[in-house]
Formats: structure tokens, C-alpha cells, sequence
């Protein structure tokens, strides 16, 4: 009898190391998945607010135009600015946040030269559009957040035991973070009219 249940146990043992084995990998797998998931979810809000504040600009141009005849090449280096983030929009996410930090200067230019027109400081447009920017400018900081903490989570599955086997047998890397360059882009865009 104790034979009997040593080799059933020798039997048995190795079964559910193997099945034990087979849950933590689907367990681990399913947990990269999800986290790769959640952070490709997270860059499409920060790319929905990123459009909204294209959709923004050319209103914002075409308003201060009419007042900023002589500054022509400051109007044209925002809308340089907003093309050229437009056109990186499927690169990769550091490719992403140099042209967003590039626009977000022009637009700082652009508000800083606005301010020697006090007509367009009192334009109801250009008190409306600043204020939507602004907004939009808080919703995409939120975004960026919410990308970072996602691409987090995830990186910290695809380094940490057992995460780190299965994300290379699997072909998992690590995400990349939504960061400014610059440490002068740090500051809050100041909009003022």
C-alpha cells in the first residue's frame, strides 16, 4: 500500500508542478497583456486631447492674424509647429513629446507677442480660445499623467519575477514614458490676453 501511494505521488507530484507552472504563466501573461492594454488605452486619451488642441489652433491663428499683421513669422512657426505634431502622431511616443514640447514653445511665443495688442487681449474669440486651450492644456496634462502611471504599472510587470521571463518569451518590452525635454517646458503654459 505504501508503495502504492508513493508512486502515485511521484505521479501526481510532477502533474501539478506542470499544471501549477502552466497557471503562472497564463496568469503572468494575461497580467502583460492587460498592462500593455491599459497603456495603449491611456495614449489614446492623451491623443484625443493632443487633436483637440490642433483643432484649436488654426482658430486661434486666424483670429490673432487680423491684429498681428507684423508678426507674421510668429503666426507661421505655430502653424509649422502644429503640422509637424500632427505629422509625428503615429511615431513613437518620445517622438510624440519632442513635437508637442516644439509646439507648446510657439505657442508660448505666440502668447507673449499678443500681449503688446490690446485689441486682441479684448477680442471675445481670442478670450474664448484662450480659455479652451487652457482647458485643453489641463486635460492633456491629466492625460499624460494617467499615460505615465499606465506605462508604470506596465513596466513594472515586464521587469519584476516571473514578468521578466515571460515578457521576453513572449516579445513584451517596455513602454515609453511621455516626458518634456526641456527643463524650461516645465512651467505652465502662461496664457494671458
Amino acid at each position: 500500500m505504501t508503495a502504492f501511494l508513493f508512486a502515485s505521488l511521484a505521479l501526481y507530484i510532477p502533474i501539478g508542478v506542470v499544471v501549477l507552472t502552466i497557471l503562472i504563466l497564463v496568469v503572468v501573461y494575461n497580467g502583460l497583456v492587460s498592462g500593455r492594454n491599459e497603456t495603449e488605452n491611456a495614449w489614446s486619451q492623451v491623443d484625443v486631447q493632443l487633436k483637440r488642441r490642433y483643432d484649436l489652433i488654426p482658430n486661434l491663428v486666424e483670429t490673432a492674424k487680423g491684429y498681428m499683421e507684423h508678426e507674421k513669422e510668429t503666426l507661421e512657426a505655430v502653424i509649422k509647429a502644429r503640422q509637424q505634431a500632427i505629422s509625428v502622431a503615429d511615431g513613437s511616443v518620445v517622438d510624440q513629446a519632442k513635437a508637442e514640447n516644439f509646439l507648446s514653445q510657439t505657442l508660448r511665443s505666440l502668447f507673449a507677442v499678443t500681449e503688446s495688442y490690446p485689441d486682441l487681449k479684448a477680442n471675445q474669440n481670442m478670450l474664448a480660445l484662450q480659455e479652451e486651450l487652457t482647458s485643453t492644456e489641463n486635460r492633456i496634462g491629466f492625460a499624460r499623467q494617467h499615460f505615465n502611471d499606465a506605462v508604470l504599472r506596465y513596466n513594472n510587470r515586464v521587469q519584476q519575477f516571473p514578468g521578466v521571463m515571460v515578457a521576453g518569451m513572449f516579445g513584451f518590452s517596455e513602454g515609453e514614458f511621455f516626458e518634456l525635454q526641456d527643463e524650461g517646458q516645465r512651467e505652465p503654459v502662461q496664457v494671458k490676453f
